[in-house]
């Protein structure tokens, strides 16, 4: 039991009860990322416990294996004869400028053709370092930003805790609950094995948190179908959080996919976004409408600095607030080294997509019990002010993987055969597990 679990216990209205994490070791890091990884699985997992108490009258135990959450943290897929495409884009990363370090993220097309609207079109990283050099760190951020791109600057957490965009998301809750007006009374569909079988989820979310939320709510029984636009791919993540689910594509500027999407959109129990606060409000699904298309519904979403202050609307993923809050460079110091050092692991990602399929599994319990939906909001800048108030963790370093993990039965995935690691997490009565394969996005019909 860690002091980061019974901060998510409280977040969450969950009973401050201790859950064992067995096995040794961490992952090395300036902060508590294996204590990170287990206190954010154990409380979906205790959700799911407390859904099962309130429907059964049978709490079940669980447990969580330190060394298999760490891993699960990188990646649970093992390609068998085939590799998994790189995650980066060949000019994402660190560089230096005039006066510190900046990170660019340009994984999506259009977020790198921004950053070369302001730099200039790039051949390589060696190129692109010697555009950067020649800019202030704070200038480039904001033009790049400007752009309609992705970029942060290396701050110390005593810069974040000073800056307007930090006191703000300081100030949130680590999960912000709503319960809401309409009522969508039901029987629960479940059962032990599968918790959440008969239940619809609606998944909006892409790289990387909100995968990691749907995949969890799949392994549990939950029906979902993920929803991404014509173009959009991300193919070093897909293998690892498409496990379980469907995919289908829409674009919400055409008539005839919204009315598809308002079908599906009426006919789901839980709806999952990332998109930048204000984005499902300018295509006209702002929360009110969703609540109108879908009284009942539970509604969670998270977006990257938080949801107050000057940068709630701003583009951003792990990386970046790694770098706006403090952790990369905290990293830097404790490492001795001489560029930013982020944390081993996306674990900003990893956390926030449990502590959202729990926020998910919570207001199911509470729509269960008393007829209304809800709504929660998170944040990645919020988590990684849980994970770095709580300290450096113990370096104690992981066993190595051996042939046990991979006793496995094959996943037989569109691009090969894989095995995936144990599951870290231990719920007695209800293995969480997957009915299908990892697929490509858009491998579906857009139905339920």
């Amino acid at each position: 039991m860690t002091d980061q679990l019974t901060s998510m216990q409280a977040a969450l209205g969950l009973p401050m009860t201790p859950i064992p994490f067995t096995d040794e070791g961490a992952l090395p890091s300036a902060f508590a990322v294996t204590e990170l990884a287990c206190a954010s699985i154990a409380a979906a997992g205790q959700a799911a416990a407390e859904l099962l108490h309130q429907q059964t009258g049978r709490r079940p135990s669980l447990e969580v294996d330190r060394r298999l959450a760490s891993f699960w943290f990188s990646t649970s897929l093992r390609p068998l004869g085939w590799s998994v495409p790189p995650m980066w884009d060949p000019v994402a990363g660190d560089y230096a400028t005039a006066d510190g370090w900046i990170r660019l993220h340009t994984n999506a097309p259009h977020h790198r053709l921004a950053a070369e609207k302001v730099l200039g079109v790039c051949r390589d990283r060696d190129d692109m370092a010697s555009k950067v050099a020649l800019w202030n760190k704070a200038e480039l951020e904001q033009a790049v930003v400007n752009a309609g791109g992705c970029a942060a600057e290396m701050r110390p957490w005593q810069a974040w805790q000073g800056h307007p965009q930090g006191k703000a998301v300081n100030a949130e809750p680590l999960v912000h609950i709503d319960a809401s007006l309409d009522a969508r009374p039901g029987p629960w569909l479940g059962t032990v094995a599968r918790p959440l079988a008969g239940l619809k989820v609606l998944d909006l979310t892409r790289v990387l948190a909100g995968p990691i939320a749907s995949r969890f709510l799949a392994g549990l029984g939950a029906d979902v179908l993920r929803i991404d636009p014509p173009s959009w791919n991300e193919p070093g993540v897909v293998p690892e959080v498409t496990v379980g689910k469907r995919c289908t594509r829409l674009d919400l500027h055409r008539a005839d996919d919204r009315a598809v999407f308002e079908t599906l959109l009426k006919d789901a129990d839980i709806l999952l976004h990332g998109y930048r606060a204000d984005a499902l409000e300018r295509l006209g699904y702002g929360a009110a409408q969703r609540q109108q298309l879908a009284p009942g519904l539970i509604d969670v979403s998270l977006n990257a600095y938080g949801w107050s202050g000057p940068w709630q609307n701003r583009r951003g993923f792990d990386s970046l607030v790694q770098m706006s809050s403090g952790i990369a460079e905290a990293g830097m110091g404790w490492k001795q080294a001489d560029k930013p050092t982020p944390l081993p692991v996306q674990a900003l990602d990893h956390a926030t997509g449990y502590l959202m399929a729990a926020s998910a599994i919570v207001l199911l319990s509470r729509r269960l019990a008393n007829g209304p939906g809800g709504s929660a909001r998170l944040s990645l800048a919020r988590t990684a002010k849980l994970l770095i108030e709580h300290g450096a963790g113990a370096q104690t370093a992981l066993r190595p993987e051996n042939s046990a993990d991979q006793g496995l039965l094959v996943e037989q995935t569109p691009w090969g055969p894989a095995h995936r690691l144990q599951v870290p997490l231990r719920i007695t009565g209800t293995p969480l597990q997957w009915a299908a394969p990892a697929t490509e996005l858009g491998a579906h019909r857009p139905q339920w």
